[in-house]
């Protein structure tokens, strides 16, 4: 994928995770929507159903969970202390684990020609940045637990 290269340019320590991806969605899920009844992830499209696709990020534009939006999360995130954090995506089950983050800023994230969204989280889930594929309309998101 086009960003774990754009990442490795800027020296940043990058490593795949291959397959890593569900079990982190698994674990974001818990983390940040885990105060969500059944009914309450079915409303907001928190999963697949029906054949519409499901977005965890949905916790957050549906206002059911406290975060930054736009300029403040990546301001947040920029400020962020960070030291290893993992980047996951919603459809794929690749991952990537990034040792050392603390250079890491929202910029380097941004994948102008690519339509994918991005959950970036610290090694204990005590935050999590995310970037939608609606940028510039919804998110970017950054919330603490």
């Amino acid at each position: 994928m086009e960003l774990f290269h754009q990442l490795a340019r800027r020296n940043i320590k990058i490593s795949k995770q291959s397959g890593f991806g569900e079990q982190l969605r698994q674990q974001w899920e818990k983390v940040f929507a885990g105060h969500l009844t059944a009914e309450e992830k079915q409303h907001i499209h928190l999963h697949n159903r029906n054949g519409v696709n499901g977005y965890l990020w949905h916790v957050f534009s549906y206002e059911m969970r406290d975060c930054l939006t736009g300029e403040e999360a990546e301001t947040a995130f920029d400020q962020e202390e960070k030291t290893c954090c993992y980047l996951f995506f919603q459809h794929s089950d690749d991952a990537f684990k990034v040792e050392d983050a603390s250079g890491l800023k929202a910029a380097d994230l941004a994948m102008e020609n690519e339509k994918v969204d991005l959950y970036v989280v610290d090694s204990e889930f005590n935050w999590t940045f995310v970037i939608t594929h609606e940028n510039g309309w919804l998110g970017p998101y950054f919330s603490r637990r």
